[in-house]
C-alpha cells in the first residue's frame, strides 16, 4: 500500500455516491456527473477515478451507471428544451455523438468516347 493519507473509501462512500445518482437534482445540478459527485461527497474526481480503477471496490460500477445518468439526462433534457441545446450537443460529444456529415467516396469515370450500347454493356455489368 503506497505511502500518505488513508483512503476515504468505505462503505457509506459507496452509499453516498449511490445516492448522488439519484438525487442529483436535489443537489441543484442539472445532469449528474463525476465532478459533482465529487463535490457533494468532497472528494477529488482523480481519486474517484483511481477508485475505480482499481478491482477491489464498486467505484468502477458507479463511475459507469453516472455516465449513463448523464447521457439519459442529456437526451431527455435536449427532448424536452429542458437543457440549452448548445450545451447538449456539446456534452453528447463526450458520449460519442457528434454532428459530423459522413460521405461516400463517389468514384468518376471517363464515359466520352464511348457508344451507347458500350455504356448500356458498362451500366448492366456494373448490376451484377
Amino acid at each position: 500500500m503506497p505511502a500518505g493519507r488513508p483512503t476515504k473509501y468505505n462503505e457509506e462512500i459507496v452509499q453516498a455516491a449511490e445516492d448522488y445518482l439519484l438525487n442529483y437534482k436535489e443537489e441543484g445540478h442539472a445532469i449528474p456527473s463525476v465532478i459533482g459527485m465529487g463535490m457533494v461527497l468532497n472528494i477529488g474526481k482523480s481519486t474517484l477515478y483511481e477508485w475505480a480503477d482499481r478491482e477491489d471496490n464498486k467505484f468502477t460500477d458507479i463511475l459507469a451507471k453516472c455516465m449513463d445518468y448523464q447521457h439519459h439526462a442529456l437526451i431527455n433534457g435536449g427532448l424536452k428544451s429542458d437543457l440549452n441545446s448548445n450545451i447538449v450537443k456539446l456534452a453528447l460529444g463526450k458520449h460519442g455523438y457528434s454532428d459530423k456529415l459522413e460521405q461516400d467516396t463517389v468514384h468518376s469515370f471517363d464515359l466520352s468516347g464511348h457508344t451507347l450500347e458500350q455504356l448500356d454493356e458498362i451500366i448492366n455489368s456494373e448490376k451484377s
